[in-house]
């Protein structure tokens, strides 16, 4: 209880202000009022979604605005985000959809397939007929790729 009771006015003691520290902050002029006020605001307001803006296959909505700058908007559980719309972006995407980086094995009617991810290889398998296309795209490439080694022999 002498443990609790030291611990607690010692908490006390540490919350109360020392009113050396504190800063008194200065009445501010209607000028420097009026310039922090948009400024806050600025801070607070949200990405929307623009009104011309096309709405892709993949739930992402494309825009070009007046400069002719490329943007992706996408709604996240967190709001509107805004992504530029490079090139290495459309790069990135296209090779994932057609199945780079998944190895894919033949078993019968089944296919099973590995890829590296950011906590290690990620394996699982589907019946062929059961692909969606970025597997049948990756079976594709493993064809391929046993052709190319084949031949080579």
């Amino acid at each position: 209880m002498k443990l609790f009771f030291v611990i607690f006015v010692s908490a006390l003691a540490l919350s109360a202000a020392d009113p050396q520290t504190q800063k008194k902050q200065a009445p501010q002029t209607p000028k420097a009022a009026a310039k922090a006020a948009p400024q806050a605001a600025n801070a607070a307001v949200s990405v929307a979604i623009p009104a011309d803006a096309v709405q892709g296959a993949d739930g992402d909505y494309r825009y070009t605005d007046a400069q002719g700058k490329k943007w992706i908007y996408r709604k996240t559980p967190f709001g509107v985000t805004r992504l530029d719309d490079s090139p290495e972006r459309a790069a990135a995407q296209a090779a994932a959809a057609s199945g780079a980086g998944i190895k894919a094995t033949e078993d019968g009617d089944k296919v099973r397939f590995e890829r590296q991810g950011p906590f290690g290889v990620w394996k699982w398998e589907k019946k062929k007929s059961e692909l969606d296309e970025t597997e049948k795209a990756a079976l594709e490439n493993s064809r391929a790729n046993n052709n190319t080694v084949s031949k080579q022999d």
